[in-house]
């Protein structure tokens, strides 16, 4: 019998980029250049489109800090400060080891949410577009477009590596054994109280996403049959 095909889909965010170092130096940028008041109204405006939209979006937020402020002399400076962003040093630690381990037995694959410019500039200044080959879906919210997902990339088998129990949780109501969930406890999420007593375990929890170098593609297809 032929081996299976699998596709292994790596969210960003926190599962191989660390999105709070990133929120963290732009907090102290926008301290330094708008004021404690103007980067705390800044955040307020992030939170307010994060419920609205059900992803981040950075420069949305400025364009809304914009508008209340159309004169601000250091928007700027803020923009060039999201667009030349070093993403790429922010890439979690092997990283991109994970992703070479995984291409050698299954289709690697970015599998993310975010608005359609900012999300796939990071994607692409931080590495991760070269690291999968291009192979990049950026929905408004991913675990609503599996069906997309599998036209695109068919496959026996998926393996979806995400930081968000949420999400985790989602795609294995859908998909059901044909799915692994891996969560990297990673980010601020990993060790969230509420989310961790709402949503139930993924299939298989690691520390940090370079755990994933030990783990090969059986073991990865057994940790779904196992949780049933």
């Amino acid at each position: 019998m032929a081996d299976p095909t699998v596709v292994v889909l790596f969210d960003v965010d926190n599962t191989l980029l660390d999105n709070d170092r990133i929120a963290a130096d732009l907090t102290q940028h926008l301290d330094e250049e708008i004021g404690p008041k103007g980067e705390r109204q800044y955040w307020v405006i992030f939170e307010e489109l994060r419920e609205k939209l059900g992803y981040v979006d950075y420069l949305g937020a400025l364009q809304r800090y914009r508008q209340e402020y159309p004169r601000d002399p250091h928007l700027f400076a803020l923009s060039r400060f999201l667009l030349n962003y070093p993403f790429a040093e922010r890439l979690f630690p092997q990283a991109r080891d994970v992703i070479r381990h995984t291409a050698r037995w299954a289709q690697t694959v970015i599998l993310s949410d975010g608005d359609v410019v900012f999300q796939p500039h990071k994607i692409d200044r931080s590495g991760l577009f070269e690291a999968v080959g291009g192979h990049v879906l950026v929905y408004i919210h991913k675990e609503q477009e599996l069906d997309d997902v599998e036209q695109r990339y068919p496959a026996d088998h998926y393996v979806l590596v995400d930081d968000k129990l949420r999400i985790l949780t989602a795609v294995k109501a859908s998909w059901g054994p044909r799915v692994t969930t891996v969560f990297p406890r990673q980010g601020h999420y990993a060790y969230d109280p509420e989310v961790l007593r709402t949503f139930p375990a993924a299939d298989l929890t690691v520390d940090r996403i370079g755990d994933l170098l030990t783990l090969d593609r059986d073991s990865l297809l057994a940790a779904a049959r196992a949780s049933g």
